[in-house]
């Protein structure tokens, strides 16, 4: 079984950056499938990357060439690297582990002036 804490979100300035983490104890992440989602004010959960075991990646369309996805094995966390943040990027985003069948709590991001 593995657990996840998100972490890193809050609020950024239209343009900005921010960097999320997923932090997973109980079991390795390294060469497991991840995956970032995100659900913002009444709508449902959408997905936004993946990582997979041979760490190829992917993105919604929305989020390609501004989002990286990635992870650091050593420390046992998945990242989310956001940049050229716009406002409806506003959302809970929740990291969640396909192998493990396992949701973080999510952490919350608000892109706003």
């Amino acid at each position: 079984q593995v657990q996840l804490v998100e972490s890193g979100g809050g609020l950024a300035q239209p343009g900005g950056s921010l960097r999320l983490s997923c932090a997973a104890s109980g079991s390795a992440i390294r060469n497991s499938m991840m995956e970032w989602y995100r659900q913002a004010p009444g709508k449902q959960r959408e997905w936004v990357a993946t990582i997979y075991a041979d760490d190829e990646t992917n993105y919604t369309d929305s989020a390609k060439g501004r989002f990286t996805i990635s992870r650091d094995n050593a420390k046992n966390t998945l990242y989310l690297q956001m940049n050229s943040l716009k406002p409806e990027d506003t959302a809970i985003y929740y990291c969640r582990s396909i192998d493990y069948r396992t949701w973080g709590q999510g952490t919350q991001v608000t892109v706003s002036t």
